[in-house]
């Protein structure tokens, strides 16, 4: 093979080291590491087979982070990708002022999560927060929306949803530019109402956006861990403890990194098989013409 015809593949090679490094060796690593036993009792990893995956699936504790971990990914995806879709298409109606909304709206994505955190934990506040000095305004008793086991987990997915809905709101409205006017001009001709147009001629077009916002949404969903840490250390009661704040409780607070390695690698595995029914069910229905 001629030096021209490998010069492609040298480009990829810093790309594929650094995944190799920092994405397939640590994968790899702790897939093999929840094969032994290794806490503060076993200073050596002593091999233990699939027992570390046995004590997960008989552990209530496991289950119910599961449990908040599917109710907080589907409330982040549905709420926040309905969200963008709103506000793009509101947006994309504007003529004047359109560049300001994107801002204004985008600008949570800038903040960092532990920020944003920051921001709400003290807005959630019982007695000085802006939530309930609200609500006292109204008549209304205050909240105790971290300490509520009832309302907790809804409080943190509020943050992610703050954060990440501009993000998806401008991925719709790059979709939204390119839709064809003419195409929206004979259905206006042809009698189709704005919510027609919507179902019928514009998601359609921009699938391939959708997609690639649902995707990326489940992966900011499983990977949600620093508004747990920072606002209620997954309480209370384990409310409000998922996937990978578990992990991380697991391996650097009690120190069982066989355990926390069998968790990595679940949801390594559940990640890749969810995105691989996506790809091949929706997938296949995408449109990546505009």
């Amino acid at each position: 093979m001629h030096l021209k015809q490998l010069r492609p593949y040298l480009y990829v090679v810093p790309a594929f080291i650094f995944l190799f490094f920092f994405t397939y060796y640590p994968a790899g690593f702790a897939m093999v590491r929840s094969l032994f036993h290794w806490n503060t009792s076993n200073i050596q990893p002593a091999f233990a087979g699939l027992h570390n995956y046995q004590q997960l699936l008989q552990s209530r504790r496991f289950w119910q982070v599961v449990t908040n971990t599917v109710i907080y990914s589907l409330s982040f995806i549905l709420v926040s990708t309905a969200i963008a879709l709103f506000l793009a298409v509101q947006i994309n109606k504007v003529k004047r002022l359109g560049s300001f909304y994107k801002s204004v709206f985008f600008y949570p994505t800038m903040i960092p999560m532990a920020a944003a955190a920051m921001i709400w934990m003290f807005m959630y506040l019982p007695d000085y927060g802006l939530i309930n000095a609200y609500l006292r305004r109204l008549g209304l008793e205050s909240v105790n929306w971290l300490n509520d086991r009832h309302i907790a987990l809804f409080s943190v997915t509020m943050v992610g949803i703050w954060k990440y809905t501009g993000y998806y709101m401008l991925l719709f409205l790059a979709g939204l530019t390119n839709v064809p006017e003419e195409l929206m001009d004979a259905a206006k001709i042809e009698g189709a109402n704005g919510r027609q147009r919507l179902f019928k001629i514009s998601l359609p077009l921009i699938s391939s956006h959708l997609f690639f916002i649902l995707i990326i949404a489940i992966i900011n969903a499983l990977e949600a861990v620093d508004q747990i840490y920072i606002m209620t250390q997954g309480g209370p009661s384990n409310s409000t403890n998922l996937i990978v704040y578990f992990i991380y409780q697991n391996g650097f607070r009690f120190w069982d990194m066989g355990t926390a390695s069998a968790l990595t690698s679940l949801l390594i595995v559940t990640l890749l098989l969810v995105v691989s029914v996506l790809f091949t069910t929706l997938g296949k229905k995408v449109y990546y013409e505009v």
